[in-house]
């Protein structure tokens, strides 16, 4: 979905509407995680047959939620909304330990959709928790990914951090053991500056092994620091609550490019591209391409498009399914 496009004039071509070029960002839009995570609830409506409960959105994207529930996939809030003979697929954000611990006691059949890059940090939680260690947690509070990472350890185990300034209100000592993580869909540029005052305030602090911040948002935000510059407007595809596709908005804005969330074309305002030449465009990691060619389309009314798709990086991760889907 993010091999580059060939560049070409579009095809409705129009002498009385000027040329638009458009910098189509690669890698953008799904990533490993996401594919796996609608994969898994998929082959949960084939093998179990709907309904399938799935507990919160399984990524943050209206769209392809939409889709799932026209398959079969029902959407709650808890689990106590999930008949007891239902089987339920957890999102690819992850989810605090006492939920699956719940669905056992309910003996639900459950399937875990967390994204494995996700679930690394947990299993970093854990370790740091068994050699002693308090853990600063650096996230956005309210996000469901915060929300299970922190619930995978006990409480008062774990602080959390959003901002330079937070590292301020800290009262560790020379004498505490303690280690950060941090969450996978940060701004690299914001983190860093977070992770140097935590290290600089307190240098005896533990550091993850790798950086947590995962690869698909390392390189969307890499594609669109390398678009951004040359464009009047950049346009980034992805829903409200996606802290990636948040990032993305906020990067060409750093760099002194307008830029703007939309979830679908419609969404789309003419007179943001009235007097732009160059428009950049790119998707959150939740956002199929099927509505990266819709904003196309959209555009390609209004203007003769020039495409041009501009690759900074190639993805080839794959996540194997759990167990129970492929047995």
């Amino acid at each position: 979905m993010n091999a580059p496009f060939p560049s070409t004039a579009a095809m409705r071509e129009d002498t009385n509407r000027p040329d638009l070029k458009l910098l189509i960002a690669a890698p953008r839009g799904f990533c490993a995680g996401v594919d796996r995570a609608i994969e898994i609830v998929e082959r949960a409506l084939e093998k179990f047959g709907a309904p399938v409960y799935v507990r919160h959105e399984i990524v943050h994207n209206r769209f392809v939620v939409d889709c799932l529930k026209d398959k079969g996939a029902i959407f709650v809030e808890e689990l106590d909304e999930v008949p007891d003979d239902a089987p339920v697929v957890f999102s690819a954000h992850g989810v605090p330990k006492s939920v699956p611990a719940e669905a056992e006691r309910r003996q639900l059949l459950y399937v875990d959709a967390t994204c494995p890059l996700v679930s690394k940090v947990h299993r970093q939680a854990e370790r740091q928790i068994e050699k002693g260690q308090h853990i600063v947690f650096i996230g956005h509070a309210g996000h469901p990914e915060v929300i299970g990472t922190m619930g995978q350890v006990p409480e008062g185990k774990i602080t959390l951090v959003e901002t330079v300034e937070d590292i301020g209100k800290l009262d560790f000592t020379d004498a505490d053991d303690i280690s950060f993580l941090t969450q996978t869909t940060l701004s690299v540029d914001d983190t860093r500056e977070i992770v140097d005052a935590l290290q600089a305030r307190y240098p005896h602090i533990v550091a993850p092994k790798a950086e947590d911040i995962c690869y698909a948002t390392s390189n969307r935000q890499a594609a669109v620091k390398r678009i951004a510059p040359e464009c009047d407007l950049v346009l980034v595809i992805g829903a409200p609550n996606s802290s990636n596709s948040l990032r993305l908005v906020e990067v060409a804005q750093r760099l002194g490019t307008e830029a703007h969330l939309i979830q679908r074309a419609s969404e789309i305002d003419p007179a943001w591209i009235s007097n732009a030449q160059t428009v950049g465009l790119t998707a959150g990691a939740s956002a199929p391409e099927k509505l990266v060619r819709e904003v196309v389309d959209q555009l390609c009314e209004w203007r003769n498009v020039v495409e041009e798709t501009i690759a900074t990086a190639e993805e080839n991760m794959v996540f194997k399914l759990p167990r129970q889907l492929t047995e």
